[in-house]
């Protein structure tokens, strides 16, 4: 039932000239600015901690499985019929305040003819990685009408969705050139890194063109309806703080700016980052996002004041007894009160094999809390 109250459409009638005719005003397009994740990432009063979950959008449900079967990653995001029944999904069957779009950080860099893949049990794979300036030529500028499929998926996940807002997201610069370097996933970015200290005019100019492809990505989503945005910037934590500072920051710096007067919150998570909190928070975002790696009182002293947090259960934390787990959130959402504005989140995407009992059940907690 709370599930049916929750999209359930309501209407208003204002002035209509005539009695024939009726002019109705969506009640979700005036309640969704209102909803507790944007007035978290605002900074303001909630009724509730809002929560959501990083990859919420499938692998751990069987649903999603289903729909999935047979269908490869890149395809099953460049279909919006797949797009909006996946990023629904979880909110079917969890009461979570907020919407993330399916899709992959991979999409726009395939949207402007990289040659890549996703492989099963191995992640993307670029068949011409990028070692010299004569490679950069590969990335052209992206224009909406690449991703025609992101825009329509948008508009009717924002009809679906009614009150609950869509958040946009798209990769962080280092973790795309990460890929595109290393030709595929690293665990030490030797070739990155290597770029970034030999070579850093190529450096630059690389992360210079992947900024601007994650701007343009993400104003797609926002001119189509995407309430917020959050950069996925996974692998940052790989660099030092000097290193973020000097070679990665200015980038990301300037992702942010360029969105910051569409109006809409903007999210910024790395895996491992905690000793780049507070350079994360100078990058611009309105809410930084924790792993499970740091506690978010000791985030919201290394985070400038002006912020919100989001974050942080372990995602592993979910396959231990419920007892575990609610005492573990309590403690998350006990020290998110130390923030300015608090949006429970795991400390990374949800495991594929997480029981979504357990995640339904922790919606309810925190709302409860």
């Amino acid at each position: 039932m709370r599930d049916f109250a929750r999209r359930v459409r309501k209407f208003v009638p204002l002035r209509a000239p005539f009695p024939c005719f009726l002019t109705l005003v969506s009640w979700d397009d005036r309640k969704v600015t209102e909803s507790p994740f944007l007035l978290a990432c605002r900074r303001r009063p909630v009724p509730h901690t809002p929560v959501w979950f990083m990859r919420q959008a499938g692998r751990s449900l069987p649903e999603y499985l289903r729909v999935r079967d047979g269908v490869p990653m890149l395809e099953s995001c460049a279909r919006p019929d797949m797009i909006v029944e996946i990023t629904m999904q979880p909110v079917r069957r969890y009461a979570v305040d907020a919407a993330i779009f399916f899709s992959d950080i991979m999409v726009p860099l395939k949207a402007i003819g990289v040659d890549l893949d996703i492989k099963p049990g191995v992640g993307p794979v670029i068949a011409d990685p990028i070692r010299d300036a004569a490679d950069l030529a590969a990335l052209r500028p992206l224009v909406p009408d690449d991703v025609p499929y992101v825009t329509e998926a948008v508009q009717g996940l924002v009809g679906e969705l009614g009150a609950t807002p869509l958040i946009g997201f798209a990769g962080g610069p280092f973790t795309l050139a990460s890929y595109l370097i290393e030709g595929g996933p690293s665990k030490n970015h030797e070739r990155t890194k290597a770029m970034m200290y030999g070579e850093p005019r190529l450096w630059s100019a690389l992360m210079g063109r992947l900024a601007d492809l994650t701007i343009a990505f993400l104003k797609v989503q926002v001119a189509a309806g995407a309430s917020a945005v959050q950069v996925f910037d996974s692998w940052v934590g790989a660099v030092s703080a000097h290193d973020y500072r000097e070679s990665v920051l200015p980038h990301t710096r300037r992702i942010f700016a360029e969105i910051e007067p569409l109006g809409v919150p903007r999210i910024h998570f790395g895996v491992g980052t905690g000793e780049l909190l507070g350079l994360m928070g100078e990058a611009g975002a309105d809410v930084v996002g924790v792993d499970w790696r740091v506690p978010l009182d000791e985030a919201a002293r290394r985070v400038d004041p002006g912020k919100a947090l989001q974050g942080n259960l372990d995602p592993a934390i979910l396959f231990a007894p419920w007892e575990t787990v609610e005492r573990r959130a309590q403690d998350v959402l006990t020290r998110g009160r130390t923030a300015e504005g608090h949006i429970f989140n795991l400390g990374h995407g949800v495991l594929p094999s997480t029981d979504p009992d357990v995640l339904a059940r922790l919606v309810d907690f925190v709302h409860s809390v």
